[in-house]
């Protein structure tokens, strides 16, 4: 079955670069509400209606009723069937989504009907969850709270806070509680700002810029203090509930007594800090604003700088230019700046096996051929005019990159590039081969792109999505999805084209066309 699907998605692959596929606008929407996309689903009104993106044209799967605002969607995490795994429930086998409510309360959904299948009450009004995040993906999940704050007259009063965090930890499919655990100054000191979990490593950040990596799986094993199951009787500190459930929640089972074994710590701008690449690197911004925009590529066993790991765009541009290590698990690094991508890869160095060195894979450059920035002009009567400044490395007007992402399936990279000359933006997402960078598709996207709005594009097999955020909380969708005729079809003017607006009235969703 492996290899009779990645050979269907060669050929779809080379089905979707062929010069005669065209991508066509098949659906547009707008609302008033944050819109959300996950594996061929699009999600409206706080999640409370979902649109399969999949069909030759979407369709509603499943509209809830309007919901209150205790019953809020705070985060959201897809769920899917791990592969070979004998599951206790025949709803298990089918894709989920994972929720989390502005109440504190967990719930496991339908992707298909909304139906609730599981339901978790994590805590009282102690604190306060918000995000969903995965430890190990599909298998581990991670729910963190918001930072721990106490009242303004309790601060005035000198009431000390130590506890900032609280994480609750869960395995999935099937959904069982591993522990709760509380992230606490006394333990890891007084300028702890942020915590994430990731890949198994707790990874602490601090005020002045310093990141720390704990072992998450020892921290869970050390300071365990009873195993808990969701939905039995429990006695715990004088409280007897039952695990899961309303008004008790679940247990604060893990508690750190003393601060764990460091694994590993590095000093960052901003507190970015990221590790990949074999052998194991890792990437900072040395900790000065003055180095904003410089990155260094270190060995993660030694600390030692690659040869050559120093890398810097020199761009003079309004939003900064980023990197990180390329998703492909290749160890492969992308650089990007506003008319350049560098795909960078690490490699040793000739007679010095000790030794790696960071060399250029290949390159991406925007098209700035008619671009033309004299800082000397003359007029026509002669005069010779010098301009003052020279024009920003993102200049709207000129080729910028803003979107670089990777289809895994397909092996593709896409990038989006805008050129805006006035108040009209034209856009286009470009697929590029991964191995070599060599362009192999230009999609033009119909819709004007203004660059001060908040954009996202999806790229996901034959289906191309942007969602757009406007001022005031206005939010659009644009669904492309491939064609392989040249028909009249692609001819037809945009009055034509299919646009549906969703408009709630009565706590119900209509279309109108």
């Amino acid at each position: 079955a492996g290899v009779a699907h990645r050979k269907n998605l060669g050929l779809l692959r080379k089905i979707i670069c062929q010069e005669s596929t065209k991508f066509k606008n098949v659906w547009t929407t707008h609302s008033a509400s944050p819109i959300a996309y996950e594996r061929g689903r699009i999600y409206l009104d706080n999640y409370q209606c979902c649109i399969s993106s999949i069909a030759q044209e979407p369709r509603i799967l499943y509209q809830k009723p309007k919901c209150s605002k205790s019953e809020k969607i705070e985060d959201a995490l897809l769920l899917e069937c791990p592969l070979g795994e004998m599951l206790p429930s025949p709803s298990d086998y089918k894709s989920s989504l994972i929720v989390l409510t502005v109440q504190n309360w967990l719930l496991r959904l339908s992707a298909d009907s909304g139906e609730i299948l599981e339901k978790i009450y994590l805590a009282g009004a102690c604190c306060k969850f918000r995000y969903l995040s995965w430890d190990t993906p599909q298998e581990i999940m991670v729910v963190k709270s918001a930072q721990n704050k106490l009242p303004a007259a309790a601060r005035q009063a000198g009431i000390q806070q130590s506890v900032l965090f609280y994480l609750a930890v869960f395995q999935v499919l099937p959904l069982s509680f591993i522990g709760m655990l509380e992230i606490n100054k006394k333990i890891f000191g007084n300028s702890v700002t942020d915590v994430a979990v990731s890949n198994g490593i707790l990874i602490v950040m601090h005020s002045m810029g310093l990141v720390r990596l704990y072992n998450f799986q020892a921290i869970l094993e050390q300071f365990m203090e009873q195993p808990f199951d969701l939905g039995h009787e429990f006695n715990w500190n004088g409280q007897v509930g039952v695990v899961g459930k309303y008004p008790f929640g679940l247990p604060y089972n893990i508690k750190i007594t003393d601060t764990p074994p460091l694994l590993f710590e590095a000093s960052s701008l901003e507190n970015a800090f990221q590790i990949g690449g074999y052998p194991w690197h890792y990437i900072i911004t040395p900790n000065k604003k003055k180095h904003k925009g410089v990155f260094h590529i270190c060995s993660l066993k030694d600390n030692a700088l690659a040869k050559n790991g120093i890398q810097d765009m020199k761009c003079c541009s309004l939003e900064p230019d980023w990197i990180y290590f390329h998703p492909d698990m290749s160890g492969r690094i992308i650089h990007v700046g506003p008319n350049l991508i560098k795909v960078l890869k690490l490699k040793e160095v000739k007679n010095n096996a000790d030794q790696v060195e960071i060399a250029e894979d290949f390159t991406i450059v925007a098209n700035r051929e008619n671009c033309v920035n004299n800082t000397v002009t003359v007029t026509a009567s002669g005069r010779v005019v010098k301009t003052r400044f020279n024009l920003l490395d993102d200049d709207p007007e000129q080729e910028t990159f803003k979107i670089v992402d990777y289809e895994d399936e397909l092996d593709l990279l896409s990038t989006v590039a805008v050129t805006q000359i006035g108040a009209d933006g034209k856009a286009h997402l470009d697929f590029h081969c991964n191995e070599h960078g060599i362009l192999l598709k230009s999609i033009p996207l119909l819709e004007s792109w203004d660059v001060t709005y908040s954009h996202e594009v999806y790229f996901d097999k034959d289906l191309v999505l942007h969602i757009e955020q406007k001022p005031n909380r206005r939010f659009s969708c644009y669904v492309y999805q491939m064609v392989c005729d040249t028909a009249k079809d692609d001819e037809c003017s945009s009055h034509e084209k299919t646009e549906r607006v969703f408009c709630k009235k009565g706590g119900r969703i209509f279309e109108y066309i």
